[in-house]
């Protein structure tokens, strides 16, 4: 079911009366979970409403593509997971633009099972990895050209927890929001290694509108972005409840106690409101650490030298501006 939010409430006052409502929708990378909590909170407690925005949120899932649809008009915004996939929009022409990243850290894990292994380093002595084909054409590469891991580890990830609860010494890619809390819940002891925390240094959770939009309409970009930064303030640090009950009205699946230990986990991972987020807001784009991002990509042969002009891949006219953090606790 999607989520939709008919707007009461305008946000100005112009010579005519209240202003109409801006019907945007806004299509998410999967299914309604805690790691989309703000946006789901800036609908559910009226904060889009204040921004003059009616806010359609469209879920994403494991039958769902939506990233073809915010080129072609479809949607407005677009969550994407990480930098490289808006790198690949701009080298293959795609019109589309980061205008905002949620995420200061990407929540990519190896997990393991406690005590197995003593850091990241020592995972190249692991006899299996499992990694999606997503994985094997992204963070794999890196891992394998920066970090000296070995192809002959590599083997197909099924998106499912049976081979790592049934092997000790089994290493898997998880998303560090999930699948060490749906380990523990299946009795496993799980310990894991982010990423980011080595050096795979993308944003994470970025949100894409069109180049149009952002040249055409920038006033309706910056209500949407500052809006949804205002959720993921309240959804953090706040009553949550209106956004953890539009959630689960998308996705059953989900519980109180699930999306609270989400929370958690973004906080004990430092994903969110750490870093260059602390100083200017979440939300932010550091354009010094996209370019180091593609260096990285280009180093590693995920990307050829000179095929992405980082100027178009995301701009920080809209964020950066410490939007929401007069919300933080005192």
């Amino acid at each position: 079911m999607k989520a939709i939010l008919l707007a009461a409430v305008a946000a100005t006052v112009v010579a005519s009366g209240a202003m109409a409502q801006d019907k945007v929708v806004f299509a998410t990378n999967w299914l309604a979970q805690g790691g989309h909590g703000g946006f789901y909170q800036a609908m559910a407690d009226g904060t889009y409403a204040k921004y003059g925005l009616e806010v359609e949120i469209q879920q994403g899932g494991p039958q769902v593509n939506n990233r073809p649809m915010l080129p072609a008009g479809k949607v407005d915004f677009l969550m994407a997971g990480n930098l490289l996939l808006s790198m690949d929009n701009v080298r293959n022409g795609i019109p589309t633009v980061v205008v905002a990243s949620y995420f200061e850290k990407d929540p990519q894990v190896m997990l393991t099972h406690k005590g197995e292994y003593a850091s990241f380093d020592d995972l190249v002595n692991a006899p299996t990895i499992l990694v999606s084909k997503d994985g094997q054409f992204s963070y794999w590469q890196w891992m394998v050209k920066a970090k000296g891991f070995k192809d002959e580890q590599l083997k197909p990830y099924g998106f499912n927890l049976a081979e790592y609860l049934t092997d000790k010494k089994m290493v898997q890619q998880g998303y560090g929001t999930a699948e060490p809390i749906y380990a523990k819940a299946e009795g496993a002891d799980p310990e894991w290694f982010l990423l980011a925390d080595n050096g795979w240094n993308t944003y994470s959770t970025t949100i894409e509108a069109r180049v149009e939009m952002v040249e055409n309409n920038p006033d309706l970009v910056q209500r949407f972005v500052d809006a949804s930064t205002i959720g993921w303030y309240n959804y953090l640090y706040n009553d949550n409840s209106a956004g953890n009950a539009a959630i689960i009205a998308d996705n059953p699946e989900q519980t109180v106690e699930k999306l609270n230990q989400e929370v958690e986990q973004m906080k004990a991972l430092g994903i969110i409101g750490t870093g260059y987020q602390a100083e200017v807001g979440i939300g932010a784009i550091d354009m010094a650490r996209v370019q180091a991002f593609y260096d990285l990509a280009v180093n590693a042969g995920i990307l050829e030298a000179g095929s992405v002009d980082i100027a178009k891949v995301a701009t920080d006219q809209f964020v950066n501006k410490k939007v929401g953090m007069d919300l933080l606790p005192k």
